[in-house]
């Protein structure tokens, strides 16, 4: 079943006239700048290994400031989702 898999663009033999091949690869190539140097791009099997990258990616970025940042508005929003679900949060207070 091809449900999940994603569609393949088609690959053709042709080489356009005014080209120099100067060992900078292929014109056509759209490639982002940035994917030297990640490894959550491409096509690396199911969710379970992507998540693993992703995880694996975001444990060796050298910038903690976002990762705090993502914490904190995770937190706010798990808060807000308590709030309208109307959970008593005094159940994690100690009684006095």
């Amino acid at each position: 079943m091809g449900i999940f898999k994603s569609k393949k663009n088609k690959k053709f033999s042709y080489t356009p006239r005014h080209f120099k091949n100067d060992g900078e690869g292929s014109p056509f190539e759209m490639k982002h700048k940035f994917d030297d140097y990640r490894k959550t791009v491409g096509s690396t099997g199911g969710i379970k290994s992507k998540f693993q990258n992703a995880f694996d990616e975001l444990k060796e970025s050298p910038d903690r400031s976002a990762n705090r940042r993502i914490l904190i508005i995770i937190a706010i929003l798990i808060f807000i989702f308590l709030f309208i679900i109307e959970f008593d949060l005094s159940i994690f207070l100690p009684n006095t």
